[in-house]
């Protein structure tokens, strides 16, 4: 089971691999890289995605890349990271831009008449 989903809004460079996202997490976005997490990383051209977590006794890796078209990205702001649901990563990953749709507005109404 999946716990948090936290996407480095920051693009990285992808020669890194395990041991250098791991360092990222730990040191520069101060998360728990051994916790029940996904650590997501996309490139500067938004056509390649790693995903990092720890699995019982060690890292696992997983990457994703684009023939033609671009991940949608948040914009790095004053976080450097941003937490998703893992329904939302699956959205992203298939290619929907989570930052320009949203969903119904709730309406509150207070009786039927």
């Amino acid at each position: 089971m999946i716990g948090q989903v936290y996407l480095c809004c920051v693009p990285v460079d992808f020669r890194k691999q395990i041991d250098g996202l791991a360092a990222l997490v730990q040191g520069e976005l101060a998360l728990d890289v051994f916790g029940n997490a996904l650590f997501v990383f996309v490139n500067r051209q938004r056509s390649r995605i790693k995903i990092l977590y720890w699995h019982r006794n060690g890292f696992c890796l997983w990457q994703k890349r684009l023939e033609k078209e671009r991940f949608a990205w948040p914009s790095p702001g004053p976080h450097t990271t941003v937490t998703l649901s893992p329904k939302e990563l699956e959205w992203l990953l298939e290619g929907f831009d989570l930052w320009a749709n949203y969903p119904h507005k709730t309406l509150n109404y207070q009786s039927v008449m």
